[in-house]
Order: structure tokens, then C-alpha cells, then sequence
């Protein structure tokens, strides 16, 4: 296959790149839950550094994701919450951490099972 069967599979790959990824994934579920979150709220909860937070968070607002809204108050206060996109997101989502969450056990013994098999067996390099 080649760019002219699919002219978009590289726009395609970046937004999967970006929604797809951990952080972003954990924060759009956090949104989706709590509905509306402070910025150290989201740090806390997810363990996240405020680097990574802040970073993944930009890149959410960009795509039309999250929205932030800044209130000019002492100390400052901004929150983050899901925009109709965002919302749209959380069912396949919510889908996905069923998924995984429904096959921990599962891939716990695939896992268990691989790593046996790789320490009786020394693969050539």
C-alpha cells in the first residue's frame, strides 16, 4: 500500500499516536468520571509528573479534547474539563479499559507462559 491508497493514514497515525497513548488515555477517563478537574487534582490522582501533565494536557486542548478555562482569581485557578469531542471519545475508551481490565488474568498467564518458555530456551542473537 502506498500514500495514494490511503492519502490520510499519516494524519490517521498522528492523532492515534496522540489519543492513543497512556496519559492521554488516563486523563480523558479521570474527565470523564470527575467531569471537571484542577490541574494538581489530575497530577495527584494519576501520578503523573506536572511535566508529562502539562504536556499531554496541551496537546488534548489542541485537538479539540479537553478544555481549559483560567480563572483570574488569587492564587490562580484553571480546570480542565472534556469538550463535546472529548465526550465522544470516553465511550471507546471505557471500552478499551473494560477490555483490558476483563483479560488482566489472561494475559497475566500469556505472560507468565512466554517468560518461562524464554528462560528455558536461549535464542541466538
Amino acid at each position: 500500500m502506498d500514500g495514494s491508497d490511503c492519502p490520510d493514514c499519516s494524519r490517521i497515525n498522528e492523532v492515534l499516536s496522540r489519543i492513543g497513548d497512556r496519559w492521554s488515555m488516563l486523563i480523558v477517563i479521570s474527565l470523564d468520571y470527575a467531569e471537571v478537574m484542577r490541574f494538581n487534582e489530575l497530577k495527584r490522582h494519576l501520578g503523573i509528573s506536572q511535566r508529562m501533565l502539562s504536556l499531554t494536557l496541551r496537546d488534548l486542548e489542541r485537538d479539540g479534547l479537553v478544555r481549559r478555562t483560567y480563572y483570574p482569581t488569587i492564587p490562580p485557578k484553571v480546570e480542565y474539563a472534556l469538550t463535546p469531542l472529548g465526550k465522544s471519545f470516553c465511550a471507546p475508551v471505557r471500552a478499551m479499559g473494560e477490555w483490558a481490565l476483563k483479560n488482566l488474568p489472561n494475559i497475566d498467564a500469556a505472560r507468565a507462559k512466554f517468560d518461562a518458555e524464554a528462560a528455558r530456551t536461549v535464542e541466538p542473537v
